[in-house]
Formats: C-alpha cells, sequence, structure tokens
C-alpha cells in the first residue's frame, strides 16, 4: 500500500474541477476529499484531520473569504485559494484574511502540485517556530517531547502525550472530539468519544491540581476540549 502524501480538502462546486483534479491529486499521492459549500468544508474541518485546504472563491452558500475568515477562528491549515477572480484586491483580501497562497483559473496540475507542496513545508515552519507551549505553570516543549509542570518532569504515556500535544499546537482554541481522535488514534480509526474522555479524565491527573475542577485542561460541552493559553491562567 502506497503511503499518503498529506490529507487534503477541495472546496469546489463545479464538477468538472472537481473531475479533474480529484483524480490527479490522488495520483500524486494524496488523499483527497471534496466538498461543494461553504458550510460543508467547515463541518468536515471540524471533525477530520486536514493538512491543505484547497478553496474556491465562488461558492453557491457563501463568499469563499468569509470561508477563510471563519476557519481561522480556530485552525491554522494551510489554505490554498483557487478562483477565477484575478483582480488583484480579491487576492489581497483573501490573503490578509489568512489565505496562504493564491492561484488563478485556469491553470496547471504541476503548478498547483508545487504550490501544495510548498504549503505543506510553510505548515511544518509554522508549527515549529511555536516550540514550546505554556499554560500556567505547564510547559510542552514539542522539540523535546518534555512536558512539566512547576518546573518538575510529568511522565506522560505516548497518547497521553498525543492528546497533550494536539491540543497545545492549537494555542487555546477548541479542538473536537474527531479532530483528537485523528490526532491520538489515527484519522482512519474507528474510536468512540468516551476513549478521549478516558484519556483527558487521566491526562488531568497529573497536570491538574484539582482534576475535578480542572484551571487548564477545560472542557467545550459536546464539542471537545482545549487547553488554557498562559494569558488566560
Amino acid at each position: 500500500m502506497s503511503t499518503v502524501l498529506a490529507h487534503l480538502l477541495l472546496v469546489d462546486d463545479e464538477q468538472q474541477i472537481l473531475r479533474v483534479l480529484k483524480p490527479a491529486l490522488a495520483a500524486a499521492g494524496y488523499a483527497v476529499a471534496t466538498a461543494e459549500t461553504g458550510h460543508e468544508a467547515m463541518s468536515y474541518l471540524a471533525g477530520e484531520a486536514c493538512d491543505v485546504v484547497i478553496l474556491d472563491l465562488g461558492l453557491p452558500d457563501m463568499d469563499g473569504k468569509e470561508v477563510i475568515s471563519r476557519i481561522r477562528e480556530w485552525s491554522e491549515t494551510p489554505i490554498l485559494v483557487l478562483s477565477a477572480r484575478d483582480l488583484e484586491h480579491e487576492k489581497i483580501a483573501a490573503l490578509d484574511l489568512g489565505a496562504d497562497d493564491f492561484i488563478n483559473k485556469p491553470f496547471a496540475v504541476g503548478e498547483l502540485l508545487a504550490r501544495i507542496r510548498a504549503a505543506l513545508r510553510g505548515r511544518e515552519r509554522r508549527f515549529s517556530t511555536h516550540a514550546v507551549f505554556k499554560s500556567g505553570d505547564l510547559e510542552v516543549n514539542f522539540a523535546t517531547r518534555r512536558v512539566t509542570l512547576q518546573g518538575y518532569e510529568v511522565r506522560l504515556t505516548p497518547r497521553e502525550y498525543d492528546l497533550l500535544k494536539a491540543l497545545a499546537r492549537y494555542g487555546g482554541r477548541v479542538v473536537t472530539h474527531r479532530q483528537l481522535i485523528a490526532a491520538v488514534w489515527g484519522p482512519a480509526t474507528q474510536v468512540d468519544a468516551q476513549f478521549v474522555r478516558v484519556l483527558v479524565a487521566q491526562l488531568r491527573q497529573k497536570i491538574e491540581e484539582e482534576p475535578s475542577a480542572p484551571l487548564i485542561l477545560l472542557t467545550e460541552p459536546g464539542v471537545g476540549y482545549r487547553l488554557t493559553p498562559e494569558d488566560e491562567v
């Protein structure tokens, strides 16, 4: 079985684009999911792991720039805009709202693949520039995989660390149950949200002064969890 290079979400309501791009991207080694509306795209991203979003600005239910803005409220996933709108102010607006790159239609598949590779490299640099996450007396060092509380090292199981890392990567933003399942157990694993709750309870026993009244690892009822950023503790 060939290795998947990355997971992509292609957001476009043009069936011809979907018919051409999905197999081309799959042939290049990517796993490709598709969405035809902005709401469908955001619903997918809220529950699935994704490495790059390829987004058309002209969607039937909302402007693509609004999709960018709403995604950026909670996700740092690279967004590659693919659109027939070649006006300069449209490009600037999309980039200012958080898009990582802009390609005009029509385009060559080879150029799109190159832009995807660049977006993936940028994603790795983006994460690597934030080597340490702090929340009160808790510190997570991604480079050394070391977790300390009040200066003392906290011994975590591999899954406990993966859970904490997934939450810390979002820097205080909410992470859904399905996103945590993908990060800890893998995107193809069928795991119930109860497994996440059990793992969260285990982690709280190690990082919270009072696990039953957590101040660091907070629950967002019905949605998921988030870590309290340092400036909110």
